[in-house]
């Protein structure tokens, strides 16, 4: 028996979370609800990402409907379906609005997808929303639903560590490496070699940190540096602070629960490197408290956006505390914020400035989309380093998940690129209680 058709309605969070998603559907029909319409209107002032898209969906659906009637089926584009806005009606038998709550947007997006049900009887129509409540609704009234796929990682890796351990090795590998700091790779790591990857190389008691180049095809040592006065306290540690310090590696993923020092590592590894760059820029997304937007905050611009900036306040104040207030690297970090070239600041308030000769820290990377982590790489320029920093089982954005999310879709996307490197922290150093409530609450 032939499969049905498919007819995908596609809800508000779909669009801005990818301004493409109305040409991901193959050879399917798609539409989009009049009151998406209506929303997609309420967000297209303002600089955010999600501003962004909805200008972007917006022009697009200018530009295909041409002169041609909305209502009506209309061609996408070539090998793709068709294209249509549904208006406001309420279906013949099940009333979304009757059944939930008048008046609400999600329950005039069921009602949309419900009558076109009834209006194509031969064909499935499916609801496709990042929203797992309307999801939950859409299945309670019969309806098809499903998440946004696309970009979607399977999320095997989040599970495992970002190194390898191999043990057994000729301890004359192992002291090689030791001694000489660098040497051929020879099938040493067999089937676990991978470009930028990690190592611990183990022969009985006897071991070493490693790293493979992919560059010459070398294994090469790994060692525990100071670095602004701050010292790697455990292997993971070590091999983020080789990727950070490495110049050949421009962009960097670390991963990790709280506490296990991902943005102090990045932002002491920049202080080390700063004569390297014009300016290293320190920034995190702003995810509103309580679902209100900065704006509901008291005071001035600078005021509302302390509270989100406050913890990386901390990680630069953790690091001149290591030297007195006469010591070189201290005067110097003060000289850099005198001069503009260390700031910290929220991501939105430096979107669209150039990324040239920039070393640029994003925080909290897990909040991003994979549109937006896309969008801040494609815009990097001569002599930049980007380094995401965030932490997959702690995301705060809504509509975006641990295999959504922008800080796992470039680990899984890019893994084994000569020029990029991820490292999994998962031992925290922060203190006894934090590890605590890390591993038992």
């Amino acid at each position: 028996m032939a499969k049905k058709q498919k007819v995908y309605v596609l809800d508000t969070s779909v669009l801005l979370h990818d301004h493409h998603s109305l040409i991901n559907f193959k050879k399917s029909d798609v539409a989009i609800p009049i009151t998406v319409l209506e929303e997609l209107d309420k967000f297209k002032v303002g600089n955010d990402i999600k501003n962004f898209a909805a200008r972007e969906v917006i022009r697009f659906i200018d530009k295909i409907a041409g002169k041609g009637n909305l209502q009506d089926w209309i061609k996408l584009g070539h090998d793709l379906g068709k294209f249509k806005i549904v208006l406001d009606s309420s279906p013949k038998e099940i009333n979304a609005e009757y059944i939930f709550s008048v008046g609400k947007n999600d329950h005039k997006i069921l009602n949309s997808a419900l009558v076109l049900k009834e209006e194509l009887g031969s064909k499935d129509v499916i609801l496709v929303t990042k929203d797992i409540n309307l999801r939950i609704k859409a299945k309670a009234l019969g309806l098809l639903s499903e998440d946004y796929e696309t970009g979607k990682v399977d999320g095997e890796f989040l599970e495992e560590t970002s190194y390898n351990q191999i043990e057994n090795l000729e301890s004359e590998v192992i002291r090689s490496i030791y001694t000489k700091e660098s040497i051929p790779e020879d099938g040493i790591l067999g089937d676990k070699k991978i470009a930028n990857g990690y190592y611990i190389l183990k022969n009985g008691k006897t071991s070493t940190l490693a790293y493979y180049n992919p560059t010459n095809d070398h294994i090469e040592k790994v060692d525990k540096p100071f670095v602004y006065g701050i010292k790697a306290k455990n292997a993971e540690q070590a091999f983020a602070l080789h990727a950070l310090l490495n110049n050949d590696i421009k962009l960097v993923a670390l991963q990790g629960v709280a506490g296990t020092g991902k943005t102090l590592l990045a932002l002491a590894s920049a202080l080390e490197m700063h004569n390297q760059y014009q300016q290293i820029i320190l920034a995190r997304p702003l995810v509103p408290l309580s679902n209100k937007e900065i704006g509901f905050l008291p005071g001035d611009a600078n005021e509302k956006i302390s509270p989100y900036m406050e913890p990386l306040w901390d990680n630069l104040k953790f690091i001149k505390s290591q030297f007195g207030e006469n010591e070189k690297k201290h005067k110097a970090i003060v000289e850099m914020e005198k001069e503009g070239k260390l700031m910290i600041t929220p991501l939105a308030f430096i979107r669209g400035r150039s990324l040239s000769n920039i070393l640029f820290i994003i925080d909290e990377a897990q909040n991003l989309t994979p549109h937006e982590v896309k969008t801040i790489i494609t815009r990097a320029g001569e002599n930049t380093k980007i380094i995401f920093t965030g932490d997959v089982k702690q995301i705060d954005t809504p509509y975006l998940d641990e295999h959504s999310c922008g800080l796992s879709y470039i680990i899984e996307k890019l893994k084994n690129q000569p020029l990029f490197a991820q490292v999994k922290l998962e031992k925290g150093e922060r203190s006894e209680l934090a590890n605590l409530a890390n591993e038992l609450l």
